[in-house]
């Protein structure tokens, strides 16, 4: 585990204690952050984009950013893809900059805060104003992946090996929790608008901007509780440096080819996951039929099971190990998929249903997943591999949303479009098994801990 002197809050003669510290300041970035993916890119701004494209559509139904006809009910998706290759250029350079000048937290700051000022500002989406709606969400989708490689970064320094996996778990619970919370708010402005004095638009833009000022005040807490290292000087500049820093990343991967085999089996597993999250209000509300308000109360049973299936994989992956445990929910995915694609229309206890089984396995699939990770990490190279992993989980995130809206510009259906995302969980769990992470552990030179 990474050491070195603390160049933010003080430490104390108790390294447990400021390790605590620490973690409970670590978990409270999740709490901040995650409602952007539940409120927003989850829940209201799919539905919402998609309508606002619509409105300015032409006879056809397409609208033409840039000059490219693109059917309106596709923008939404095509929309994160686009966030995420911007992500992908940036995260190399931000992991490489935290690890070359020890300086996460000030990095952490600026993605986080660009990304709340991005949705704050969805607050203006009106009318026909579907490129800004598209400008906000590349903005803020991109942030928020910079954000997680440096908050994903700090996961080695505040846990040993033996706590990993339940440390990692809690900053997932955490975030379902703020999820769920700010959920029920929505839920009860949206369904009494009127009361309130705002017509429906409104009450989405003010739920939308209200996730992006929750993001910025709650990250003032890890702020305060995260501590900064200081490495050795290397006589580099950071910003030469980190614009080559991921070949070097790559070059020297390839000394740890187990951590590479894991790294290729999350980014086709992820892929997957992702895109059921980010598209499937749109598939609820624009193939299923169904109103906004069964798609919010649908979401905030994910969040409230999240943090029970979260903390619950964890308590299992101790007895079966993380591996064992993230292979069986993706058993549970494909299941999930299988039953989305023959669900009816209109049917909300069906949707609901689906729902509960996303959140069981949803919050722990990913919790174990950096947690095993975090474990095939070299010391020292923490931010600079979490890019990396921040790249598998964000950087291929963009086929699946591709794919998606390629199935629906091509068929007008999106039940068609759902088919594809079976082969990710398919591939990515024989990928997974073939992985051995013990041996890729003991080659890092990391403790190998009891069961993984």
């Amino acid at each position: 585990m990474s050491t070195g002197t603390d160049t933010g809050t003080e430490g104390t003669a108790d390294p447990a204690a400021d390790r605590k510290r620490e973690q409970r300041g670590w978990y409270f970035y999740d709490f901040a952050c995650s409602v952007y993916s539940t409120s927003v890119l989850t829940v209201f701004l799919g539905p919402y984009l998609t309508s606002v494209a619509k409105a300015a559509a032409d006879a056809d139904g397409y609208v033409h950013p840039l000059g490219i006809p693109v059917r309106a009910g596709s923008l939404f998706a095509y929309s994160v893809s686009v966030s995420i290759v911007v992500a992908v250029l940036v995260m190399p350079l931000a992991g490489a900059v935290a690890d070359r000048t020890g300086r996460k937290k000030p990095l952490l700051a600026a993605a986080a805060y660009i990304g709340a000022s991005a949705t704050a500002g969805m607050f203006f989406l009106d009318g026909g104003r579907y490129l800004l709606g598209a400008f906000l969400l590349i903005v803020a989708n991109a942030s928020v992946s910079v954000s997680m490689v440096l908050y994903n970064a700090y996961l080695p320094q505040i846990s040993t090996s033996e706590e990993r996996d339940a440390v990692s778990s809690r900053g997932w619970a955490f975030g379902y929790t703020s999820g769920a919370l700010v959920l029920v708010l929505n839920l009860v402005l949206y369904t009494g608008h009127d009361s309130f004095g705002l017509s429906e638009p409104d009450a989405v833009r003010v739920c939308l901007a209200s996730a992006g000022v929750w993001w910025g005040v709650f990250t003032v807490v890890p702020l305060r509780r995260l501590r900064d290292r200081r490495v050795a000087p290397t006589g580099e500049g950071a910003v030469g440096s980190g614009r080559r820093q991921l070949l070097a990343t790559l070059r020297d991967m390839r000394r740890h080819p187990v951590t590479l085999a894991f790294l290729l089996a999350y980014l086709v597993y992820n892929d997957g996951i992702q895109t059921v999250i980010s598209q499937a209000s749109v598939y609820g509300s624009e193939e299923l039929g169904l109103d906004q308000t069964t798609l919010i109360t649908a979401v905030l049973l994910v969040q409230v099971l999240a943090v029970a299936g979260a903390i619950g994989m964890g308590r299992l992956a101790q007895v079966h190990g993380a591996k064992r445990t993230v292979l069986a929910s993706l058993v549970v995915w494909t299941l999930i998929l299988a039953g989305a694609f023959v669900m009816p229309a209109d049917a909300p206890v069906f949707f609901y249903t689906l729902a509960a089984a996303i959140g069981l396995v949803l919050g722990g699939s990913q919790a174990l997943s950096r947690s095993l990770f975090s474990h095939l990490v070299p010391s020292g190279k923490e931010a600079e591999y979490f890019s990396a992993y921040e790249m598998s989980d964000r950087g291929l995130s963009w086929l699946g949303p591709l794919v998606f809206g390629l199935g629906y510009q091509l068929t007008g259906s999106y039940r068609d479009a759902i088919l594809s995302l079976v082969i990710f969980f398919a591939l990515g769990a024989v990928l997974l098994a073939r992985v051995p992470v013990r041996a890729g552990v003991a080659a890092a030179g990391n403790p190998v801990p009891d069961r993984i």
